[in-house]
């Protein structure tokens, strides 16, 4: 959203709005427009943050909400377009990664960003202390458009 260097309680009506129109309801439209003529067994993926999930300052702007909003729209649209088109939806909450986006949130002269507290974090305290690349979301991405995840849905 335009507002996401924003706390929730600066956030404008608009500037949620916009949040929620770009992470949550872009993947309904999509859906909507895209499932009756999509092959059966197709698929919808999307990405969500665990900010959905956990307060996580810095990120701002109604963005939490919308997260929050896009994995509950995911598992109603699974439902519903599995029933309908035998399409299958699912979002991907990948873990810190330092992408474009993710740099641009907290970003104070002579400190570190927010996605690099965020990387320093879960290396210090996941299972596998490695760094997250783009491949490995495409790696997963890739697993489930695949035959191999035929049942996994929602």
């Amino acid at each position: 959203g335009p507002e996401v260097t924003k706390p929730l309680l600066e956030t404008s009506r608009k500037g949620y709005l916009a949040a929620s129109s770009a992470s949550a309801y872009s993947a309904v439209s999509l859906l909507q427009k895209f499932g009756p003529i999509m092959n059966e067994g197709g698929n919808m993926l999307s990405l969500t943050y665990i900010a959905s999930e956990k307060v996580i300052p810095g990120y701002g702007g109604g963005m939490s909400s919308a997260k929050a909003q896009l994995e509950s729209d995911t598992r109603t649209l699974a439902y519903e377009a599995g029933r309908k088109w035998g399409v299958r939806v699912n979002t991907i909450s990948a873990g810190p990664l330092k992408s474009r986006a993710a740099s641009a949130i907290g970003k104070e002269p002579g400190q570190k960003t927010f996605i690099e507290y965020a990387i320093d974090y879960s290396k210090a305290n996941a299972p596998l202390a490695q760094d997250l690349y783009n491949d490995d979301v495409g790696n997963s991405s890739l697993f489930l458009c695949s035959p191999l995840a035929r049942t996994v849905t929602g």
